[in-house]
């Protein structure tokens, strides 16, 4: 049984190694990608809750601060909705979901063409309680955590489009 284990998981490492996966991350790659988040240049975002959606995908872009000579542009749009979900028999909601949708276009700054664009959204909950206080913490608190799985998510999907932009140039 422990030798059918070592086959498959050889044969499973095998086709891997053949279809071309590499680890983004990986310090074995070519590739910089810690380099090209650095040249991204991040847009303003309207609202709020742009600007917060702008703060942190620059936490997670760029180690020293600020986009050192910028290569690309990232811009988005942010769209959020609200809607109450578990209600009590008096009618009085108990739970909300906030829900936040986010497209985002990566264009070089050189010439201004399109490179990729992508739409990501993410759903959180949060409870509706009795203080009026409480409530709005509540959903600030589900806000937060809304825009910094946003903020991940697009991490890694520019770390694969510039994978991608990098294989194609070369």
């Amino acid at each position: 049984m422990s030798s059918f284990k070592t086959i498959i998981c050889l044969l499973f490492v095998g086709l891997l190694a053949g279809c071309g996966f590499r680890p983004l991350y990986g310090e074995t790659s070519q590739f910089d990608v810690i380099q090209e988040f650095s040249e991204i240049q991040v847009a303003p975002i309207k609202d709020r809750i742009g600007q917060q959606l702008k703060n942190e995908i620059e936490l997670l872009l760029h180690s020293r601060g600020k986009a050192v000579k910028p290569r690309y542009r990232l811009s988005a749009e942010l769209n959020e909705s609200k809607s109450s979900l578990a209600v009590k028999k008096s009618a009085i909601a108990t739970r909300a979901n906030l829900r936040l949708v986010s497209r985002f276009r990566l264009r070089g700054v050189a010439t201004g063409a399109a490179i990729d664009e992508w739409t990501n959204q993410i759903t959180v909950s949060y409870n509706i309680l009795d203080s009026e206080f409480a409530t709005l913490m509540a959903e600030k608190d589900a806000r937060k955590r809304a825009v910094q799985e946003l903020a991940q998510e697009a991490r890694v999907t520019l770390g694969a489009v510039l994978s991608a932009e990098e294989k194609r140039v070369r």
